[in-house]
């Protein structure tokens, strides 16, 4: 079997160095055919927690109402109130089901709110 060889250098693509790419993390990536929205403020806790109210104001309508018949349904079964703490408990169902059904419709209104 003969091989054939090659001088080195002959018949080979040649590699050149291509420039590192440098990214710049102050600005967005440049993508063709789309145009990022300026970027809004930040936004703290208290800001966020007041604007989702607002949006929303059945969610924590619905959640102080769930940790309020728990709290009070506890304390009954703990003074031996079989019968109020059952109900209260009851009532944390409904109250935890008003809480899903509230999320739910946030969700919907705020899909089917047309964009500004």
């Amino acid at each position: 079997m003969a091989t054939a060889t090659t001088p080195v250098g002959q018949d080979q693509p040649t590699k050149t160095a291509s420039p590192p790419v440098v990214f710049d993390f102050s600005q967005p990536p440049i993508i063709e055919g789309f145009s990022p929205q300026p970027r809004a403020r930040e936004e703290n806790f208290k800001d966020k927690f007041i604007r989702k109210t607002k949006e929303n104001p059945f969610v924590p309508i619905g959640c102080l109402g769930t940790a309020g018949a728990l709290i009070y349904g506890l304390s009954a079964f703990r003074r031996g109130k079989t019968r109020q703490s059952q109900l209260l408990m009851r009532a944390r169902i409904f109250a935890q089901g008003f809480t899903v059904v509230a999320i739910i419709v946030g969700v919907a209104v705020t899909a089917l709110k047309p964009k500004q």
